[in-house]
């Protein structure tokens, strides 16, 4: 058991420009009988889930097509930018989420599957996607649903297009959701150089301080425990989150 007292202004950002979260699966039945998540991609960042409870599948659709993949306790699953994923609960699903760069996906890295008037209109999709500021849980609950639902109608369609038409409609989708991204790239270059990058570059450091005898570094060795964000948890796209302090 650790005795280290938390201190929240002193915990530093997750090795590697990285970002940790764990995941209660929405229960919500949807429209086709399933129950779940919000389906969406990540225009630049890697994702990952490590099953640590229950039961599920993520279907997703990449460059092989649409696929399913059976998720239980144990499981290790990532997929690349581009990749549509869709978190599918059976019971009780619970996992680690590990993002790569940290702070990229809260500020849009994520594109929902809305349906192609909305994803094609940048100030339609801004709207759909927000979730009220202010209001109660409740008030929260039913938007994240909503948006979930409008989401899962734009990914059967998306399906469908798929079906019809093969690879030209997932890269239809592409282009749109690089339209909407584009007006944040320089806030996320901004992101990225305080955060992944500079976690590289203090590595690149340490290396270089190695190699020439000096272990100033290792002097200032420490150990750091976070503490669970307080508050509910927060209403992601797939499901209940929660955070610890230290993410960017």
């Amino acid at each position: 058991m650790s005795n280290h007292s938390p201190n929240l202004r002193s915990l530093p950002r997750f090795p590697g420009g990285t970002s940790l979260s764990h995941l209660c699966v929405y229960d919500w039945e949807a429209a086709d009988g399933l129950h779940g998540g919000t389906p969406h991609l990540h225009t630049v960042s890697t994702e990952a889930y490590v099953v640590t409870s229950g039961r599920g599948a993520v279907h997703t659709i990449s460059s092989a097509g649409p696929a399913q993949d059976s998720l239980s306790a144990g499981s290790l699953l990532w997929f690349t930018p581009g990749t549509v994923h869709r978190l599918i609960n059976h019971d009780q699903l619970e996992l680690q989420v590990i993002m790569s760069n940290a702070g990229l996906p809260e500020a849009g890295d994520a594109v929902l599957t809305f349906p192609e008037e909305i994803v094609a209109d940048p100030q339609k999709y801004r709207a759909a996607v927000a979730l009220p500021v202010g209001e109660g849980e409740i008030a929260r609950a039913q938007a994240a649903r909503a948006r979930r639902d409008l989401a899962i109608e734009g990914y059967g369609q998306l399906l469908e297009g798929i079906v019809e038409h093969g690879r030209p409609a997932l890269e239809r989708f592409y282009t749109h959701a690089v339209d909407l991204v584009r007006p944040l790239i320089g806030d996320w270059q901004h992101i990225w150089e305080h955060n992944v990058q500079m976690e590289a570059e203090q590595t690149r450091a340490q290396l270089d301080a190695l190699a020439s005898g000096d272990r100033r570094h290792l002097s200032t060795a420490t150990v750091i425990r976070g503490e669970p964000r307080p508050g509910p948890r927060l209403w992601g796209m797939c499901g209940r989150l929660q955070t610890w302090s230290g993410e960017v």
